[in-house]
């Protein structure tokens, strides 16, 4: 009883002593910091950390593997006067809560700032909010709860693991390759699935093929409609392009001919016809992941840009008429999962732009565990604030992403697209040639987020009636060769890590970024192309840690966080199952690896200086040439990137360049004594009205346009 009296009197002192005093909101970012300020009266003070406080030490491992793999936090180089001003604010507030993002980075952060400011990380001191509204940042404030250290501890075995990798198997690539070269956890299962499909693509042999297309028409009215049926069977067998099934093959020229024969001496019958109505379901809110790939195909924005982007949608913008808001929820999610009350809001504002009948009452799972369903899907904020109507108030590219997560939310809560699709077998000789075709009968989810052309166009066949027979205009064989797999585009990449459970939302957008930046891939227009520098450091990373670009293996240690999160396994335990065998596998490796040379990349060219050949060199700001007599000779010079065009006043070649702010632009090689210029790649196309060269340039569905400011000339 007197230690139940003694705790009661600490609460009234408690209490007391913050009377009058403002509750301090720490939050990551400024502009975060900025929008929730507005939402709070002037109880509240709204700061930011910016960013992580503490972190291992940059300069050493920072990780005292003896003790049990310890971490070494320390105060964040450059930090010092925010940790102090943090302190201050701090000591002056009546109550702290802390606002960091609803992940475990997140989670993480408070726990740092809790650790740096004297907090007990036990006292109800955390907030947690999945959109930043005026309702959702109240709602938080009035449910403060513990820091869930279990959140905590799965981010700490992620950095400590990260860390381990890194700085131990990294300094080995520059002993052994090169100085700057780096290998991680995540990044080097990536770029051994990059690697691979390049493999496949190398060895890849092609096979011959033949299809055989027939096409019809017939009458309808006044007019006859055309269509075409590609050969499919032959007596019940599928027309196979494998040459074990020899009676049925279409692998060569003869194979084809012997078809073709077969079916000018017979007749064409209508052996079946199929028509039914097919609906389409409409696709699921973004996910982090599925968010990234629709941007890059439809917005050609990389993963970098589109987190960037995403973020300040997320953090709050100025929005005529309203203030400063956030137009969109949490964007590190895998989750499909939507609120009640969001869903709520999608139907009410479908009933009343277009009728009940689109509204499709969908209710979208999530198929990964509980843990991941933490946040809802990404989804717009404010469904009233329809894109169009605040283009205004967002830069272009703030506007297509917003334009892209709204549309999208809004289709997946609208009924199916329907489309009538009929099929037809067509018989000659023994032979099945099958014809399809579709059209939209009810556009459903497609009033907002539109089909992709081919399902929006109608193709639908004649009516055609079993029995008929038919008389083809032409049969066509074609030859044609089995191709290789696709390499991966940053899209592709992010939905294979996906599927093999590889990373997480947070760290699909740094890996294409890191594996670029170590000059491990390249790309080429979309494509990730593997660099010979990235096949030397996987092939040794294959040989010697073959765990380490395992994708099974990763994927599995994945797998494994989360039990830390969700069933309070031992972080350490974990990290130490996996440091064991890493050790040795560094030791026997330090002990085999030759160093390994890197031969140059020629230029063709000679240097001006002393005679031996130019080589294409990698510095820390990109490439550059670089004579080969080096350190004798220390002559370079910049890589010129010509674009095909020659300039219209001088006739020397137009190069791609960079200005000051780093902006690309293109101009004439003969500067500074020809100073023509271009702010868009020029083309070899002049203006049919001006003269001057068309310029590439997307503008209201027009691909080219003059760039003289006194010709308005598209195309």
């Amino acid at each position: 009883m007197a230690g139940s009296t003694s705790t009661k009197t600490t609460e009234k002192k408690k209490t007391k002593s913050a009377a009058g005093k403002k509750t301090l909101v720490i939050v990551e970012s400024p502009s975060k910091a900025k929008t929730i300020g507005k939402f709070l009266g002037s109880n509240y003070k709204v700061i930011a950390s910016v960013g992580h406080v503490r972190d291992l030490p940059r300069s050493s491992l920072g990780i005292d593997i003896e003790q049990n793999f310890e971490p070494k936090y320390i105060a964040i180089r450059g930090k010092g006067d925010l940790i102090k001003s943090l302190k201050k604010e701090a000591k002056a507030a009546g109550k702290i809560l802390l606002a960091t993002d609803p992940d475990r980075e997140g989670e993480a952060i408070s726990w740092h700032l809790a650790f740096l400011l004297g907090m007990d990380p036990k006292e109800k001191c955390r907030i947690e909010f999945h959109e930043i509204t005026k309702e959702a940042i109240k709602n938080a404030i009035k449910e403060p709860r513990e820091i869930r250290l279990n959140m905590v501890d799965a981010q700490q075995a992620r950095r400590v693991l990260d860390r381990l990798v890194g700085y131990q198997i990294s300094p080995l690539l520059w002993r052994k390759v090169a100085r700057g070269l780096s290998a991680g956890r995540v990044q080097s299962a990536a770029l051994k699935i990059i690697c691979d499909r390049e493999n496949e693509i190398r060895n890849f042999i092609p096979a011959e093929y033949w299809t055989i297309t027939a096409g019809f028409s017939k009458k309808e009215g006044k007019s006859s409609k055309k269509f075409t049926a590609l050969l499919e069977e032959y007596n019940g067998k599928k027309i196979s392009t494998d040459k074990k099934f020899k009676d049925i093959t279409l692998v060569n020229e003869a194979d084809a001919k012997k078809v073709v024969d077969a079916l000018a001496k017979g007749k064409y019958t209508v052996k079946s016809v199929e028509e039914k109505e097919s609906p389409k379901k409409p696709y699921a809110p973004f996910t982090t992941s599925s968010l990234q790939q629709e941007a890059s195909y439809k917005l050609n924005f990389n993963t970098r840009k589109t987190m960037m982007v995403a973020q300040q949608l997320y953090e709050g913008i100025d929005i005529k008429g309203h203030g400063t808001m956030g137009l969109v929820s949490y964007i590190r999610t895998d989750s499909v999962r939507v609120s009640d009350e969001a869903r709520e809001a999608a139907k009410n504002y479908i009933f009343e732009n277009f009728g009940k009948e689109y509204w499709g009452n969908n209710v979208f799972s999530n198929k990964k565990k509980a843990v991941q369903d933490a946040h809802e899907a990404i989804r717009p904020s404010h469904i009233e604030l329809i894109p169009e109507g605040i283009k205004d108030s967002l830069s272009p590219d703030q506007f297509a992403l917003y334009n892209l997560i709204w549309c999208r939310f809004m289709a997946s809560q609208m009924s199916a697209a329907v489309y009538k699709r009929v099929s037809a077998k067509i018989e000659n000789s023994g032979y099945i040639l099958g014809a399809r075709g579709s059209k939209l009968i009810f556009d459903g989810y497609n009033r907002i987020y539109k089909a992709t052309d081919d399902e929006s166009k109608d193709n639908l066949l004649p009516n055609l009636e079993e029995g008929e027979e038919l008389t083809a205009q032409e049969v066509k064989p074609e030859q044609k060769f089995t191709q290789p797999p696709d390499r991966f585009t940053e899209a592709m990449l992010i939905r294979t890590l996906e599927e093999k459970g590889i990373g997480r939302p947070s760290t699909y957008a740094p890996i294409v970024s890191t594996l670029t930046e170590r000059r491990y891939v390249k790309k080429e227009k979309k494509a990730l192309v593997p660099t010979d520098l990235g096949f030397v450091v996987i092939d040794m990373l294959s040989e010697y840690f073959k765990e380490i670009v395992d994708a099974g293996f990763t994927s599995d240690m994945e797998e494994k966080l989360d039990s830390i999160e969700e069933q309070g396994a031992d972080w350490r335990n974990i990290v130490s199952d996996f440091y064991g065998p890493l050790s040795k596998e560094l030791e026997y490796a330090d002990q085999k690896i030759e160093k390994v040379k890197l031969e140059d990349t020629l230029t063709g060219e000679m240097c001006e200086k002393c005679g031996k050949p130019l080589a294409i060199k990698h510095g820390r700001f990109g490439d550059f040439i670089a004579c080969t007599g080096f350190p004798d000779c220390r002559f370079t010079k910049k890589i010129q990137k010509t674009v095909g065009v020659k300039c219209p006043v001088c006739g020397k070649d137009i190069l791609e360049k960079k200005g000051k702010k780093g902006r690309i632009f293109y101009g004439c090689s003969g500067y500074p004594d020809c100073q023509k210029a271009y702010w868009y790649k020029p083309t070899n196309k002049k203006c049919p009205k001006c003269g001057e060269l068309l310029v590439e340039h997307k503008v209201k569905g027009k691909t080219l346009e003059c760039p003289n400011e006194n010709c308005d000339y598209t195309e």
